[in-house]
């Protein structure tokens, strides 16, 4: 894929917002297509089949948060990074944006254009790692009781079951990374 552009599919109800953000990105090397709403978003899905999902959050007929939730609920959608570009900012949206698996909130009119396409770059070529939490190592037991786990970091959810990491690399010339933990 080194030398395929990458696809965004821009969502959101302000066509001057979408004229904005469409021809950054398309001067920056990304193939974008637009839809005016979280309907239109699904409906374009399965002929572009992008690379990532940049929306907003209200709009008519289906807004960025019940996009997410149908896009999480479909294998074939389930692993396309989402952003989410709001006007707003609100905390509250940020909250509940991160809840739902959307991998970055930018806030329009105050993150540069530059940062916006950096963010996802990053994004579309995020490497993930899975890695195992060593329970007798260092803080490892103090972590976890932070934290509110086992000890051994055995998950109460099923057989074997196991706490590790998975951490998603965001700046690799920096070596940082976000990341979360998960029970296998």
């Amino acid at each position: 894929m080194a030398n395929e552009k990458s696809r965004v599919l821009l969502v959101d109800d302000d066509a001057e917002t979408r004229d904005i953000y469409a021809q950054f990105l398309r001067e920056n090397g990304f193939i974008v297509e637009e839809a005016g709403n979280g309907l239109e978003a699904l409906q374009r899905m399965e002929s572009m089949n992008p690379d990532l999902v940049m929306s907003g959050i209200i709009m008519p007929k289906m807004d960025g948060f019940t996009l997410v939730q149908t896009l999480k609920q479909d294998v074939r959608t389930v692993n396309i990074p989402i952003v989410f570009l709001s006007h707003l900012g609100r905390q509250e949206d940020e909250h509940h944006s991160k809840e739902l698996g959307v991998d970055d909130f930018i806030v329009r009119d105050t993150t540069p254009l530059k940062e916006v396409v950096a963010r996802i770059r990053a994004l579309i070529s995020a490497v993930e790692y899975i890695v195992a939490i060593d329970p007798t190592s260092f803080d490892a037991k103090r972590f976890a009781s932070d934290m509110g786990i086992a000890e051994n970091y055995v998950s109460p959810d099923g057989a074997n079951g196991r706490y590790v990491f998975r951490l998603r690399m965001v700046d690799a010339v920096q070596k940082r990374f976000s990341g979360e933990i998960i029970s296998t």
